[in-house]
């Protein structure tokens, strides 16, 4: 196996806790299912959110998930860039991977896809 950075990023709506938490609990699955990656191959997770976002912690649904209560999980803003794409959410996944960096499954939603739509598969 080998260390690899999963990707992904999500949109909400609106500031609002119970949509972040969902958001960002759906884009964490979606990214280990992905890749067939276990909470016991997740080495840390990283979420970051646009600044205008801030009504909760999103790391707070990483580790609310079933099996990941021990994945360490950090959140951070995202520089504030004229321009960029509002109420984000990105999530940063390093995982013991049996995918090369080819196959490895990266997963952008809602308006997130077109951060990155080179990468739809």
């Amino acid at each position: 196996m080998t260390v690899r950075g999963l990707r992904g990023a999500t949109t909400v709506v609106a500031d609002e806790p119970e949509a972040v938490l969902v958001a960002t609990e759906n884009l964490a699955k979606e990214i280990a299912k992905a890749n067939d990656v276990l909470p016991e191959d997740i080495i840390s997770v990283l979420v970051s959110t646009t600044t205008d976002i801030g009504s909760t912690f999103p790391a707070k649904a990483v580790r609310s998930i079933e099996g990941w209560k021990y994945v360490p999980v950090m959140c951070t803003h995202e520089m504030d860039v004229p321009g960029g794409l509002p109420l984000c959410i990105r999530i940063l996944m390093h995982a013991n991977c049996d995918k090369s960096q080819k196959e490895v499954i990266h997963i952008y939603q809602n308006e997130a896809i077109q951060l990155r739509p080179d990468l739809q598969k």
